[in-house]
């Protein structure tokens, strides 16, 4: 997955309003990200905004196991182990409603 900073299509920002409106876009995502995963705030923006490792510009490469070193991802497979996983959450979560529960 690529993690890069929200970009504009190269025009100068002519006036701060431009530039908060774009900075609150920015954090949105962070939210979003942070929210739901494992990532911290600020690890995250290090990897957005990392200078060095730009790959055409277009932000940080990050890929497998460093996706689940750095918490944006549970673990690494395919379709095949995310619809197993997927149907043992289904089975807990209906296991967890005939015992009177939900599963958070």
């Amino acid at each position: 997955m690529t993690i890069h900073p929200i970009r504009l299509t190269g025009l100068v920002i002519g006036v701060p309003q431009s530039f908060e409106y774009m900075d609150k876009m920015q954090e949105r995502v962070v939210r979003f990200v942070k929210k739901h995963s494992g990532i911290s705030e600020e690890t995250f923006k290090d990897l957005m905004f990392a200078k060095g490792n730009l790959t055409r510009d277009i932000g940080t490469n990050v890929i497998g196991a460093d996706a689940v070193k750095y918490g944006l991802i549970d673990e690494v497979g395919g379709v095949g182990s995310a619809m197993k996983k997927l149907n043992e959450m289904i089975a807990a979560n209906k296991e967890s409603d005939e015992n009177g529960g939900l599963l958070q």
